[in-house]
């Protein structure tokens, strides 16, 4: 995200300048096969621990911020990394920790990286965001711009410049629904900083950083060649989401989720003038880092964003209309390929460098593998594999069955063998819960919460249709070794009245 979309053009006529380099030798792991162009895709880096955050600075150098609290440095020349930062008081747990990073847009005249990260004020979860000078191959000198309230989860966050000069930081909404709607409080927003961290004077309120609200958790920001800004963003349950972003824009989040198409909805949009998604996704995908690419070295992917996926485990190819107002189609690559993906960024000369997840606090069946985590590279091959992988066109598929059902809605959380996450999802192997009274695993499934004791335990499924909730409960009940009764419509039906 937020990987500048001048980039090219800055580095033009320097690179044109430079004596020709031997290309870099490193271990492929596939080919590609588009329309018009072969890639490949190699390792630039791996045995790293979480690279949350990826960035190109305007000399040419791949930045890598580690959720624990590293940054290093690339030399795309010559592959050379050097660690550069280590933040002590990173505070890491779950999705906590460092979680944005960007360069100033100029940064031979301006060497200033960005940060933003969790830590603890005594018992307080607090994000900072900090602005670190680079001089003599370290970064020194950190300036706090702003803090603001953090959390375990659903911090956001990431940052970028746009071609205003300005900073944007994508905040989470720390898990209150109250703070996204709420003006006063710069969770689940998007902030606009001058590069000092002082509020820009055309700001919708001068007096606030509070750019556009509604947000539930964004993990990717980035700007187009034309200067638009896209987010994107997980739902609860349902409707991951990209946006286009508009000053003072409302996206509506508590009280709407993904397109207005439903009667409350359709109110509150009426009584704020929210905006739409562009586009949205159920079952969701759990979109991470994304950025535009406008180069000409895949010109197959020219105008189009890239987006990262964790529970797709995928990379998203997001086709965008001429005037980059719509996402007309999309392609996937990489399904359950390399594991979690998590930030996308792209090189001077157009190659793109994915970031995986597997070390993360959520890791997925069949992973971590050897090597992990690493930063991938993908570049045009000057030939081709005999099996290249291609391209899948995304295709929504009805009529799913229990396993399906349950590998789209639960798996992320549950695991595919239901064993679950200890201390945070429970498992559902053997659970007197799964194989107990039918009713209440349906009202748990349904409203989060059973009846009898009202407390909050999961979101709400309650947009599953009778036969897909029955097929999930009847698959989760004949599964790994329990052996309850099967689940009805009849009996879905009959627990939503």
């Amino acid at each position: 995200m937020k990987k500048k979309w001048f980039l090219a053009l800055a580095l033009g006529g320097l690179m044109a300048c430079q004596p020709q380099q031997a290309e870099l030798q490193l271990i492929q792991l596939d080919t590609i096969q588009l329309d018009k162009t072969a890639l490949k895709v190699e390792v630039l880096a791996d045995s790293l621990n979480v690279p949350w955050d990826l960035d190109v600075d305007s000399e040419g150098f791949l930045w890598i911020a580690e959720q624990e609290g590293k940054v290093s440095r690339i030399n795309l020349q010559t592959g050379e990394k050097k660690l550069l930062l280590q933040i002590e008081e990173v505070w890491k747990v779950r999705t906590s920790g460092l979680l944005g990073m960007v360069a100033h847009p100029d940064f031979h005249r301006n060497p200033f990286l960005y940060l933003n990260y969790t830590f603890k004020k005594d018992s307080l979860i607090r994000s900072k965001l900090v602005r670190y000078t680079f001089k003599d191959y370290s970064l020194r000198d950190p300036k706090v711009l702003m803090e603001i309230e953090g959390g375990t989860s659903h911090n956001g966050s990431r940052l970028a410049f746009g071609p205003d000069g300005k900073l944007y930081w994508a905040t989470g909404d720390k898990h209150d629904f109250t703070y996204a709607q709420n003006p006063e409080k710069p969770n689940g927003k998007i902030l606009r900083l001058n590069p000092d961290g002082s509020i820009p004077s055309d700001n919708p309120d001068p007096k606030s950083p509070v750019w556009a609200l509604g947000f539930r958790n964004m993990q990717g920001l980035a700007f187009s060649s034309s200067g638009l800004l896209y987010t994107s963003e997980h739902g609860d349950a349902i409707e991951d989401e990209v946006n286009l972003i508009q000053k003072s824009g409302n996206y509506g989040w508590p009280a709407i989720e993904g397109k207005h198409d439903l009667q409350a909805e359709l109110e509150f949009a009426d009584q704020y003038k929210t905006l739409e998604p562009i586009n949205s996704w159920t079952p969701v995908i759990a979109p991470a880092g994304m950025t535009f690419y406008g180069s000409d070295a895949i010109p197959d992917w020219k105008n189009t964003l890239l987006l990262t996926t964790l529970k797709g485990k995928s990379l998203r190819i997001l086709f965008l209309s001429s005037d980059g107002l719509r996402i007309d189609s999309e392609e996937i690559l990489f399904e359950n390929l390399y594991g979690r993906l998590r930030d996308v960024a792209i090189g001077p000369d157009g190659a793109v460098y994915l970031s995986t997840s597997n070390q993360d606090w959520n890791p997925q069946p069949g992973f971590p593998l050897p090597g992990d985590d690493k930063i991938l590279k993908i570049s045009p091959a000057k030939t081709i594999s005999s099996n290249p992988i291609i391209p899948v066109k995304a295709s929504q598929v009805l009529a799913l069955d229990g396993k399906q059902l349950y590998q789209n809605y639960c798996a992320s959380c549950h695991k595919e063998d239901g064993k679950g996450v200890e201390g945070i999802f429970p498992s559902l192997v053997k659970s007197p819960l799964v194989q107990g009274e039918p009713r209440v695993l349906i009202e748990i499934l349904l409203q989060g919460k059973s009846s009898a004791t009202g407390a909050q335990a999961m979101p709400a499924f309650s947009f599953l249709d009778n036969r897909e909730a029955a097929e999930i409960l009847t698959y989760i009940r004949a599964s790994w070794g329990n052996a309850a009764s099967s689940i009805s419509s009849t009996q879905i039906e009959s627990t939503r009245e």
